[in-house]
């Protein structure tokens, strides 16, 4: 079983975090419409930098043992899942047949990136 500082695993669990960060920074602000438009993209800024400080070392240390498609692969399933969660609990919108269609169609396009994988 690999560890949690295994390249194999530490960047997806680096990508999940940073995933976390930047779907606040891109939809968070979606909560406070009353909020200038400036301050939420300052704000929005600020919680990217974090994403940042987790995105660049999660593909450091991932390009070790993944591809960059495989990597960009990981990174976009992970946002589809942490955006759909922030979706239904955040912003308390639904998602529906067809967002699960579009969201299985992405995973399976991942299945074949990942396909002929050298062991």
């Amino acid at each position: 079983m690999a560890s949690l500082t295994s390249p194999f695993v530490s960047p997806i669990l680096l990508l999940l975090a940073s995933n976390v960060f930047m779907t606040f920074a891109w939809y968070g602000h979606l909560k406070f419409k009353a909020a200038p438009l400036a301050l939420v993209i300052v704000a929005s800024w600020g919680i990217a930098l974090f994403e940042y400080c987790l995105a660049v070392p999660a593909n450091r240390i991932g390009h070790e043992v993944y591809s960059a498609a495989e990597l960009k692969t990981i990174q976009e399933v992970i946002t589809l899942v942490v955006f759909a969660v922030f979706s239904v609990v955040v912003l308390k919108e639904q998602l529906t047949w067809n967002h699960a269609i579009g969201f299985a169609l992405i995973a399976a396009g991942a299945f074949f990136v990942f396909q002929g994988r050298a062991a």
